[in-house]
């Protein structure tokens, strides 16, 4: 098995699951042993699975921490290298740090995850991981309003504040870098 550690990033409607999960299948046609992961307060589209914005499925394992990840692969897997695919990472505590260690015990690592919240901060648990990717995929969705490539995500439902909060198209839409900074350029 190559072992690779690959993410795909971007804002909220960019494929970034769409293009994990077929990374995924990929593995599968080659027998290899994979494992899916996802935050258990997720429950977008099914209480058990990944499923993408446009219905691809996938079965998965619900977690609450990177240690649990960590975990559960150790007792399904022992140390035999595996595909560890982690769904929503930014919404898992401790993903950075387990994706790490088990890339760096020989397992395979497929991440998709935002990168950044929608006030621009960058999320901790994907930054945690950046250093160790063989592969990045920056996933652009396209701007509702501008029709331009998106590469942050907006907030404009839900709470006030920008914590994480599970939510799809009610909540969130995909900006580009006018709709999402307000700027012009001027001021640099």
């Amino acid at each position: 098995m190559n072992h690779e550690f690959r993410m795909y990033v971007g804002p909220m409607f960019g494929g970034k699951t769409t293009r994990m999960l077929s990374q995924l299948e990929r593995y599968r046609y080659q027998d290899e042993e994979t494992y899916l992961f996802k935050p258990n307060v997720d429950q977008r589209y099914s209480a058990n699975s990944v499923v993408t914005h446009t219905g691809i499925k996938s079965d998965a394992i619900l977690v609450s921490s990177g240690a649990a990840i960590r975990q559960m692969v150790a007792a399904l897997n022992g140390s035999s290298p595996c595909v560890v695919a982690i769904d929503e990472a930014f919404m898992i505590p401790g993903s950075g740090a387990a994706a790490e260690m088990l890339f760096r015990n020989g397992h395979t690592i497929l991440i998709s995850s935002l990168q950044l919240s929608s006030d621009g901060t960058p999320y901790n648990e994907t930054q945690l991981m950046f250093p160790y990717a063989t592969h990045v995929e920056v996933c652009p969705a396209v701007d509702p309003i501008s029709k331009k490539d998106a590469y942050y995500t907006e907030k404009f439902g839900g709470r006030k504040d920008h914590a994480i909060e599970v939510g799809g198209a009610e909540m969130y839409r995909p900006r580009d870098w006018t709709g999402f900074f307000g700027g012009n350029g001027e001021d640099i």
